[in-house]
Order: structure tokens, then sequence, then C-alpha cells
């Protein structure tokens, strides 16, 4: 029995360790099974979280290196197209670019140098219907940014295209490709160019005796329009100086000019044509032209503020709204300067047209080759004294001579501390500004420029006028 017993107790000892030993396996089965699935868990979570905090997170990259990185992946792009005759069907991935204006204009000025800073600052005229070396070498050489027209640059709605589009051209070909900016006096009646192939517009004295605020508008952006489709960005015009006896006036009330003239810019700006206002601070009592020698309005300052200033100063109240430059005469106001006229007076540009009026644009002084201050200064004083006074853009509109001289007179004050290149920054800064918020190189079209100058339908629209 007992040989039995533990026989039989030995079998259930062995059962008892091989049932023990299976329960360890399936502990350790149970054990590694969790183990595996609490991994898998951790390892989802941590994915999830990594791959939030990518989506959540920006790269901030230099913008040269992303400049750089974008034209690298376009000829990517445009290579691999290249010879296979498809087109791809990747989008390119979207970045949002983070430059504002102000980034871009200080990035500019940044690396400018001081000679392409003062060609920025000049608008300049030559002779001919084709580009010569003379506007060549300033557009080249002085990197001038701004180009004026007149009768003896045009002959056709078509070939003004084509010359603006070449001008634009050679601006584009320079190192910063900073827009050209190029512009006329188209007034209307006895000032219009190349009047024999654009639509008659009447004069502001015409306009202000028949026509009503909606007329103007509708004249304005008709002229616009032409101007706009010949490749000319800015319009010399309109003339804000009271008088009943100037064609160029719309009359000797203030209010009406400030209203007419309101109209006229907004006519202007709906064509994107920029406007200037002109002749701050008004030149409806003179009695000798400026054009020919030194003009002096003897009037007391009250009369200036409250009359002849009026229509400037509604304008520039709505400046935010508008776009438009105001152009500084050279007559002498000794209400307000005893010693030198409005185009050179610090006194008249900065401390009334900026200061106690509030404008912000650009201020164009008129042509500097005119007799008022050409017969009293030279030219290498006329550019440091314009730009002194505060003046941003400068028209010297006929000879190459005095173009050069002008511009060497203002790099010569600056690098002799009579002018500092800060105040040089100021100026470039609103001129670039306005540039790339408003202008571009892209070349107009000439069959458009042929469709649109003198069509029927502006023809009609003034000879409703009449």
């Amino acid at each position: 029995m007992n040989l039995i017993f533990e026989g039989r107790h030995k079998k259930l000892d062995s059962y008892t360790k091989m049932m023990t030993r299976m329960n360890r396996r399936k502990k350790n089965k149970r054990y590694v099974f969790w183990l595996i699935v609490v991994l898998l868990f951790l390892a989802g979570f941590g994915t999830a979280q990594f791959l939030k905090r990518g989506q959540e997170t920006k790269v901030v990259v230099p913008n040269d290196i992303r400049e750089v990185s974008s034209q690298d992946s376009g000829k990517k792009d445009s290579n691999s197209s290249k010879g296979n005759g498809t087109v791809s069907n990747t989008k390119p991935t979207e970045r949002k670019d983070q430059q504002t204006t102000e980034d871009k204009v200080n990035a500019l000025i940044e690396k400018m140098t001081l000679s392409e800073k003062v060609g920025q600052m000049l608008m300049v005229g030559f002779y001919g219907k084709q580009e010569d070396d003379h506007i060549i070498n300033l557009i080249r050489e002085q990197k001038v940014g701004g180009v004026i027209l007149f009768d003896r640059n045009m002959q056709s709605p078509r070939q003004v295209a084509e010359l603006t589009n070449k001008l634009k051209q050679d601006a584009e070909s320079n190192e910063n490709s900073i827009p050209m900016m190029i512009g006329l006096d188209q007034e209307g009646g006895p000032v219009l160019r190349m009047r024999d192939q654009v639509s008659p517009i009447p004069s502001e004295q015409k306009l202000g005796q028949n026509a009503s605020l909606e007329d103007v508008y509708d004249i304005a952006k008709l002229n616009g329009e032409e101007l706009a489709a010949m490749g000319i960005q800015v319009d010399f015009a309109p003339v804000l100086d009271l008088s009943d006896q100037d064609e160029r006036s719309f009359g000797s009330s203030p209010d009406k000019a400030a209203r007419y003239g309101l109209e006229e810019v907004k006519g202007l700006n709906d064509s994107q044509v920029t406007a200037t206002v002109k002749h701050f601070p008004g030149n409806g009592r003179v009695v000798v032209d400026p054009h020919l020698d030194e003009s002096i309005v003897k009037v007391d300052k009250s009369t200036l503020e409250n009359v002849d200033m009026v229509p400037f100063k509604q304008l520039i109240a709505q400046q935010k709204e508008n776009q438009f430059f105001v152009m500084v005469t050279h007559v002498k106001y000794p209400a307000f300067d005893t010693e030198y006229p409005a185009s050179i007076s610090k006194i008249i540009i900065e401390d009334l047209l900026r200061k106690s009026l509030g404008f912000q644009g650009i201020v164009v002084t008129d042509d500097l080759d005119m007799g008022a201050v050409s017969k009293y200064y030279s030219y290498e004083q006329l550019g440091y004294m314009a730009v002194n006074a505060g003046a941003d853009l400068l028209l010297v509109c006929h000879e190459y001579d005095h173009q050069v001289e002008l511009y060497n007179g203002i790099i010569k004050a600056v690098q002799t501390g009579k002018l500092s290149e800060e105040r040089i920054n100021q100026s470039v800064k609103r001129i670039l500004t306005y540039k790339l918020e408003h202008l571009t190189n892209k070349p107009v079209s000439i069959t458009k420029a042929d469709q649109v100058v003198r069509s029927p339908e502006h023809l009609e629209k003034i000879e409703k006028l009449k």
C-alpha cells in the first residue's frame, strides 16, 4: 500500500509542478501581451504629440535663404517639365511671404549705394521719340528712377507705349530692378501732350464753368485710362491755383477748386494713375511767369492760409483715401519766407506742408530748369537746397548737363556733411514705398494703347460736354 501511495504521491507532485510551470508561462505570456500593448500605446501617443508640435511649430528661415530656395525650387520645377511635353500636377509648397512693404523698402535701402538713392530722387526729361544716349546713360549710370515726357517724345499711342516699355525694361535690368516712374503734364486745354492723337480733354477753366462733379470725374478717368494704356503712371494734374483768367484753373472759388480737384484725383486714381496737385501754396496771384524769371506773391499770411491754400488743405485732409503727390512752386511768398522760393524753402515744405497740414506723401518740385530758380542758383546748389528743404522728387526736365550737375551736387552735399544720408533715406523710403505698392516694370500692350487712346467712346463723352 505504501508503495502504491508513494507512487501516486509522486505522480501528483509532478503533475502539480507541471501545472505550476504552465500557470507561470500563462502569466508570463499575459505580462508580455500587456507590456506590448502599453508600449504600442505609448509609441502612438508620442507620435501624435510629435506631429502636433510639428504642425504648430513655425521654422523661421532668413529672407535671403528663403528667396534663394524659392528660386531654386522654381528652376527645378521648370526643368522637370522640359522635354517631356507634360505639365506637372504637383502643387508647389504654399509659402506665405512674411515681408511687408516696409520690410522690403528697408532691405532695399540698406543695400543701395548713395548714388542709387540719389538717382531715385530725380525725374528727368530727354529729347527724341526713342531712347538716346542721354536717357540710357542716366538710367544705367546714375540709376535715375523717373522720366517725364513732353511732345518732343510723343508721336502716337503705339510709339509712346513702345518707349515706356523700353524705359521700364532698362530700369528692370539695373541691379535692384526698381520700377521706373513715368509721368507728364496732361492737364487738358492748353497743356495737352500729343493733342492730335489723344482725346481732346477740356481745360480746367471750361470744366469749372460747364461741368458737373460727375463730368469732371468721368473726364479724368478717361484721361487716366489713355495715359495708363500708354504706360504712363503719373499725371502732374490737377492745378489747384485760384484764378478766373487762367485757363489752367477751375476758377477763383476755393471750395469749387477743392471739390473739382478731388474728383479729378479720384478719376485718375481709378484708372491706376497717380495725380499731382499743384502749385503749392498757390500760383493764382502771380504776375511774372516763373518759367521765365523770379516771381513774388506779396499777400499776407492770413489770406494765403484762408484762401489760396484752401483747396490743398481740403485734399490733404483726405490723403489716406486718395493717391497724389504735391508739387511745390518756384514762386516766393515773403509772408512765409522772405529769402527763398517755395521749392527750396524749408519753412514752406517742412514747416507748412508737412507739419502744419500733415501731408505724408511725395513732395515734388516744379521743373528746376525754370528761370525763377535756375537764373539765381547753380544746379549744384539747387539739388542740395531742394532736398534740404524737404523735397522728395526733383524735376529736371531738359538738359543732360544740368541733370548730372544737380545729381552730383546732392552727392557732394552728403559727402561734405551739408546733407545727412538719413535725410536722403527719408525721401527714398517714400519713393520706394510708392513704387512697390503702385508700380511695376511690366510692359503694356501696344495693341491696347491703339484701341484705348482717343477711342470713339471717349470722344463721345467729351462731345456731350460741349
